[in-house]
């Protein structure tokens, strides 16, 4: 077939991702092959593509599209995530656009508008990954929120209720007021920020002293119900037993006593809100104290504040020092940076907030799923991680899985009365009410009656079933997808979400199956500018991956964000790589253009340095697919894509095409033509993980293909006996060619004119060939030559080119001299370094063997240096 002159990316992309769906190559369903499975972490249903995904899903595909070529039924199931606080929020404000608050309308008004933001912006992303290549078995697609997926999650909360693992506790929780939900502890970033500590004075009652008090939150006051000190400090024995009132609020408080309170803090004392602070809330408890929640569901003052209720707390904050200064009742303000917790998902400052709340206890689950990964049951790729994982684990606390949303998997709790207990938990309402009437001994209870729970589940408690739930294994756990499928090969995450997802999955996965979910996470790195900022919209340093995708092309995109992504590393992106991305397209593209130039003929014989770089690179590629086997055993997969790089771009176009390229307007041997196209087409199916369209491209191009011949589900050939000195002989002819053509550049001497060569060597391995890419004459063996010289080592072989008579030989002497002396100066610093009996008895044996390497080096080329001075 005829090849365009240039590669056309956009063009390619479209004909063959349409190619590939229309065969379906990319759907699974079981069979006899042995399954390689992945499940897609779903990003969420209405958001874009990012860099973060790219590097992800370009990892998934790579993974996939090779498991595919090598036998495997690889299956990777796709799908997107309901992620209830960022989609309630865009709904809520796209409500409140049109005019309309979220508590105006009834919770089945507001998820019609959820389901119809949902339907009209959901799914984009999945499009996206199209563009990138992605090879997803889209029949399979799933979504957190569709039926099937939430009758399993609220079978799960059912199921662990029932095994009294799931309680409802009135507990202080993470409160996000700009979400209006809680969120739980792995959800709260901790950031530091500049604020200021309040000194402010409690009057002691009965008197006319003061007791200092220090608290970076002077609007919590409001909810004070107690002043604690330390029992062992001695400065306020004093005030054991007594009163003192709260600034502003005039309200009398005791002074209590706990060993909790730091002595060096502060003043030594401590005001107690426990409806405001984690800490107070457990010494609240401890001393059976009141609790005073002074502010709303969007962190104002309510009416506890007094004349600032209604009031957001920050402003308070600042009002409210300028009042007690105002007041003689601040004693001082200093600066102070403190550790704030924050919304991971909004970015608003958490207030801790006492309420009732769903938790499901993980000490019990916990255990399990730290040993499979402690034992390498499940392997981390990198393994650094697995301490990350044990820290948390061994630290682990109930997790509160509900949220103060409508967008989500309603709880299934019923409530039937209005005591505390009267509750049921069921799948069904009708199963509810069954319940209800056990339960209350009220056999005339009717299903209006009943009022469920308001709350949403946390998105994590669906997604922690995804490698089980998307082939519907809670609801038929037998079902022969399930048992085919799962336990699932890979998967590939973030290690931001080690904790909020892959911990969990493991949890579920043990819990259900009594089957790890994974057997190998590999972490990617966070995506970072060159400044290594991350990436961010805020920031404006986030390119827009399909822009990317349209400048360079997909596999050219595949490939930059690959060559700079280390496993676990931070991946500083750098839009060159993408360059060097397209740029090795191209040169594919080039070298398979200039075999279709060749014309063949079928009389003309493989000659003698045919055969030596035919048998050369064959044992190279062999050698090259181990490595690659190797590399992708330990999920270095940037590692295996440079030696694709170097198999294809070093050993094949700069050495291989050059040794069996035929002189110019001269025909090739059929023989070797056949050859040559033969490798190309292994190079292609090594390439085609990384590179899919480029090399699905050029395989049709070679040959009419049949849909079953596609490239994409054509085997990768395996990796056979190669020999380590045949490839090691042509190493060392490389050097020798290298050599002559260094000669050549320095001394701006033509490539065509031929050069005769002197050599100590007895023989040289691949001689035709090493005559043929040097452009030799004649190679002496065993000779010297008295004639002026450039000579180099190759190993021990010494190897001398006679000067070119149109050389200046003065002027090569005084460069030869300079060289001479920087050598035996270099030698000179090797050599004190040696004598340095220090040195010698305390480095590392290697650093002393590459320092004795250097002088043996420089001794050797001072030598050919004296000799060559000799003959000039």
């Amino acid at each position: 077939m005829q090849i365009s002159e240039k590669y056309n990316p956009q063009e390619t992309e479209n004909k063959w991702y349409s190619y590939w769906l229309e065969n379906n190559y990319f759907h699974s369903e079981p069979n006899d092959k042995p399954p390689y499975t992945i499940v897609i972490p779903p990003p969420n249903v209405t958001g874009i593509l990012h860099m973060g995904h790219m590097l992800n899903n370009t990892i998934q595909d790579v993974l996939v599209r090779r498991a595919r070529m090598q036998g495997f039924n690889a299956c990777w199931v796709p799908g997107t995530d309901h992620a209830s606080i960022a989609t309630e929020a865009k709904v809520v404000a796209k409500l409140k656009a049109e005019g309309i608050n979220k508590s105006d309308i009834t919770r089945e008004e507001f998820l019609k508008h959820a389901w119809d933001w949902t339907d009209k912006y959901g799914g984009t992303i999945l499009e996206q990954l199209k563009k990138l290549g992605c090879s997803c078995d889209w029949e399979r697609t799933r979504f957190t929120m569709e039926p099937k997926l939430s009758q399993q999650v609220i079978k799960s909360f059912v199921d662990l209720y029932n095994k009294g693992l799931i309680y409802r506790g009135y507990r202080m929780v993470n409160w996000d007021p700009e979400a209006k939900t809680n969120i739980s502890d792995e959800e709260v970033i901790f950031k530091e920020q500049n604020g200021k500590l309040y000194y402010l004075k409690y009057k002691i009652e009965g008197t006319e002293e003061f007791l200092s008090v220090a608290t970076t939150r002077p609007e919590t006051i409001f909810g004070d119900t107690a002043v604690c000190i330390n029992p062992n400090d001695e400065r306020y024995a004093h005030l054991k037993g007594k009163n003192v009132i709260v600034p502003i609020a005039n309200r009398v408080i005791p002074v209590i006593e706990d060993d909790y309170v730091d002595i060096e803090f502060g003043t030594g004392a401590l005001k107690i809100t426990p409806a405001h602070d984690t800490n107070d809330y457990e010494i609240g408890k401890r001393h059976n104290l009141a609790m005073i929640d002074s502010l709303d569901d969007d962190a104002n003052l309510n009416a506890h504040g007094l004349h600032y209720a209604g009031k957001n707390r920050f402003e308070v904050r600042k009002a409210i020092a300028k009042e007690l200064e105002e007041k003689g009742l601040l004693l001082k303000a200093e600066d102070y940076v403190n550790k704030v917790g924050t919304s991971e998902r909004t970015g608003a400052v958490i207030e801790p907030k006492v309420s009732v709340q769903w938790f499901l206890k993980m000490s019990e689950i916990a255990k399990p799923a730290l040993d499979v990964v402690m034992n390498d049951e499940i392997k981390f790729h990198p393994e650094k991680f697995k301490n990350t994982y044990k820290h948390w684990m061994e630290n682990i606390r109930d997790w509160n899985i509900s949220r103060q949303l409508w967008w989500g998997q309603q709880i299934p709790a019923y409530f039937f009365g209005e005591g505390e207990n009267d509750f049921v938990v069921a799948e069904t309402i009708e199963e509810a009410l069954e319940l209800a009437k056990q339960k209350s001994q009220n056999s005339d209870l009717k299903i209006s009656d009943l009022k469920q729970d308001e709350d949403a589940l946390d998105t994590w408690f669906s997604s922690w079933l995804w490698p089980i739930s998307v082939f519907d294994g809670m609801l038929d756990t037998e079902n022969k997808e399930i048992d085919y499928y799962y336990p699932t090969s890979d998967l590939v995450t973030g290690p931001d979400i080690i904790f909020f997802w892959v911990a969990r999955m493991i949890m579920a996965g043990l819990e259900y199956r009594n089957e790890v979910p994974f057997k190998n996470v590999y972490f990617t790195g966070i995506v970072r500018d060159k400044q290594r900022r991350k990436m961010s919209k805020s920031l404006g340093n986030s390119p827009d991956p399909i822009e990317l995708i349209e400048k360079y092309g997909a596999d050219g995109v595949r490939v930059g964000i690959l060559l700079s992504s280390a496993a676990g590393n931070d991946l500083l992106f750098d839009e060159e790589l993408m360059l060097q991305g397209r740029n090795f397209a191209t040169k594919i593209w080039n070298a398979y253009k200039l075999t279709q130039g060749w014309s063949k003929n079928e009389n003309i014989k493989a000659n003698e340095s045919d055969r030596q770089a035919i048998e050369w690179f064959g044992n190279q590629m062999d050698k090259t697919i181990a490595e690659i086997a190797d590399q992708f055993e330990k999920f270095r997969i940037s590692d295996a894509l440079h030696l694709v790089y170097k198999l294809i771009w070093d050993d094949f176009c700069a050495w291989y095409l050059e040794a069996v390229k035929p002189a110019f307007g001269q025909p090739i041997s059929t023989e070797v033509y056949d050859q040559t196209i033969a490798y190309f087409e292994e190079l292609m199916k090594l390439l085609h993980p990384f590179m899919p369209f480029l090399s699905e491209e050029l395989w049709q191009n070679i040959a009419e293909r049949s849909p079953e011949n596609a490239l994409v589900i054509t085997q990768q050939k395996k990796s056979e006996n190669y020999s380590e000195e045949l490839i090691k002989n042509f190493e060392t002819a490389k050097e020798m060619i290298s050599g002559v053509r260094n000669y050549r550049q320095s001394k701006g001497i033509s490539p065509r004119e031929a050069v005769e060569i002197f050599t100590n060597a007895e023989a040289i391995s691949n001689e035709n060939l090493v005559k043929k890419l040097a452009n030799i004459s004649e190679i002496n063996l065993a000779r010297k030559t008295d004639k002026p010289s450039f000579t180099f080592l190759v190993g021990g072989t010494e190897i001398s080119i006679p000067l070119s008579e149109n050389l200046d030989l003065a002027e090569e002497k005084t460069k030869t001299e300079e060289e001479l002396k920087y050598l035996k100066g270099f030698l000179i610093s090797v050599e004190k370094k040696l004598s340095n009996e220090k040195f010698v008895a305390n480095a590392k044996p290697e650093i002393v063997d590459a320092e004795r390497k250097k002088q043996k080096d420089a001794q050797d080329k001072i030598a050919l240096l004296e000799e060559k001075l000799k003959t000039l």
